[in-house]
């Protein structure tokens, strides 16, 4: 019989309240209590126990929690809990700076307690599926990887730009659905809306294995997309994690009987496959694979802190690359 878990969430703004219907929803989870200093409670949760402080929620005896409060409290919560030894998943990015996730790691490792990071992407059905099939060789070779990730300015956001917003995402899944690390990145970023912090950015950036990635990033745009392509020498697969729909076009293997159009040595349209696939909705796989984890199940997928550390790491460097117009190296 599964154990049931006590858990707490800190911070009810928008993700925070998804996360609270995803738990409150889960059989082998008890949801007893949340921190939120606006005593912020979802509609269809007027009955959740909403505390001011982190010590208030420690007192209710929980054994894992969801951090979903502004990016920049991260590190002093954080840190919280890993001394309190309290099974943490932190909503994305790990923190505000490369130093505050440095530290938050270092808490966690120093108590030998569990935490993640919130890079819901990972558990898009999408990009699940992408990943699977790129490590199944279904590309061949690999040459390329764009994302995009475009809509209207969201109004939770204020504490940061959508390098540490958005393009997070993108470094992340990117990485992850090719299995390689940053080499260089070189990023030209634009302020539009009045705001502080940057609002679009568009980024080239090299990966460990030689892969050629074009990220487009911003929050200016009326429509919104969020698309994943990775392209090798046998076609392309194209993710689309709004609908979570993933499609496959083939190079065209049909011999060219034109001898001028036969010695052009490109590709050729071939066929387009939209697989079925199951669509799990992504929080509820993240939140399943983060309690497996703090049950100590194998299964337990999540995504580590030193991966969160590397994401944010990347994102400096964009920053760093916009403000110079240089081309920034990663060091390994």
């Amino acid at each position: 019989m599964t154990r049931t878990l006590r858990a707490g969430i800190i911070g009810l703004g928008r993700m925070g309240r998804h996360h609270v219907r995803v738990l409150g929803e889960m059989p082998d989870v008890d949801l007893v209590a949340a921190a939120d200093t606006q005593h912020r409670v979802p509609d269809a949760w007027q009955a959740l126990d909403v505390v001011d402080t982190v010590e208030d929620l420690l007192d209710r005896g929980i054994e894992m929690c969801v951090l979903a409060t502004p990016t920049v409290t991260h590190e002093p919560i954080a840190v919280q809990l890993a001394e309190a030894g309290v099974a943490t998943l932190i909503e994305k990015p790990l923190a505000h700076d490369t130093k505050a996730a440095q530290n938050i790691a270092e808490a966690f490792a120093r108590t030998a307690t569990l935490s993640c990071v919130g890079h819901i992407e990972r558990f898009n059905p999408a990009l699940q599926e992408m990943r699977q099939r790129l490590a199944g060789g279904e590309l061949g070779n690999l040459y390329q990887v764009v994302t995009r990730r475009q809509g209207p300015f969201p109004d939770r956001i204020v504490d940061a730009g959508v390098i540490l917003d958005l393009a997070t995402h993108d470094i992340d899944l990117t990485a992850w659905v090719t299995g390689a690390t940053y080499r260089s990145v070189s990023a030209r970023s634009a302020h539009r809306s009045g705001r502080p912090h940057e609002d679009l950015v568009s980024v080239v950036a090299e990966l460990s294995n030689g892969l050629v990635v074009t990220h487009l990033v911003n929050w200016l745009s009326p429509f919104k997309e969020r698309v994943t392509a990775v392209t090798g020498d046998k076609g392309s697969l194209v993710a689309d994690t709004l609908t979570a729909d993933l499609t496959l076009f083939k190079n065209g293997s049909q011999a060219m009987e034109w001898d001028r159009v036969a010695a052009f040595r490109g590709v050729v349209e071939g066929d387009v496959i939209r697989y079925a696939i199951p669509k799990p909705e992504p929080l509820v796989t993240e939140l399943r694979n983060f309690a497996d984890a703090v049950r100590g199940h194998s299964e337990g997928q999540v995504v580590t802190l030193e991966e969160g550390l590397a994401t944010v790491r990347i994102a400096e460097a964009m920053r760093d690359s916009a403000a110079t117009g240089d081309t920034v190296r990663i060091a390994e």
